[in-house]
């Protein structure tokens, strides 16, 4: 036992966790690429503690793709919070232990899960009747900056004092990925 764990990102293992993607071949592709990621860490015997996802305790499968935009309320933010909880008593136990915690890796573009890109835009308002619906839809663009529950994580190890080395994994680019 060499006493190293990951911290991932809900839909790094569980792909149904996602919005629905309209193209299931990239999807796919990129399925392969993750499990291949995964199996590495594995193959290291580092062990992985998944994260729960925000979007999805929230509003489920069937949701619509989002923007941070939309996610920065008070109650989203609580309840990334709330999720992270067991996490952080998970650890903390563990880094007491003699435990180490190698990253946290979150998912490049997501508006919650961003590390150093998200994606951010003037969505909101109704689809049905929106006569600006393409200036809507073009108003989505990545910003260089972390999602929603990654920012939360953060405050929330410093507020314990902890450091811990947090990644954006690329879906286009696993590879980049170092562990």
């Amino acid at each position: 036992m060499n006493k190293k764990i990951i911290i991932m990102s809900h839909c790094i293992l569980n792909n149904n966790s996602k919005v629905r993607y309209i193209n299931d071949e990239k999807r796919l592709e990129q399925n392969k690429e993750k499990q291949k990621f995964i199996k590495k860490i594995i193959d290291k015997d580092i062990g992985i503690i998944q994260l729960p996802c925000p979007e999805f305790t929230c509003y489920g499968s069937n949701r619509w793709g989002h923007v941070k935009d939309q996610f920065d309320t008070p109650h989203f933010r609580k309840h990334c919070r709330d999720l992270f909880k067991l996490c952080l008593e998970q650890i903390e136990e563990y880094i007491n232990n003699g435990y180490e915690i190698k990253a946290i890796i979150g998912i490049e573009g997501s508006p919650t899960c961003g590390v150093t890109k998200t994606c951010r835009g003037n969505w909101k308002g109704e689809l049905c009747g929106n006569k600006a619906l393409s200036s809507t839809i073009n108003s989505i663009k990545e910003c260089k900056e972390q999602g929603i529950f990654i920012e939360e994580i953060n405050k929330m190890l410093k507020e314990k004092n902890i450091s811990i080395k947090i990644v954006g994994l690329d879906e286009s680019n696993v590879e980049k990925i170092l562990i």
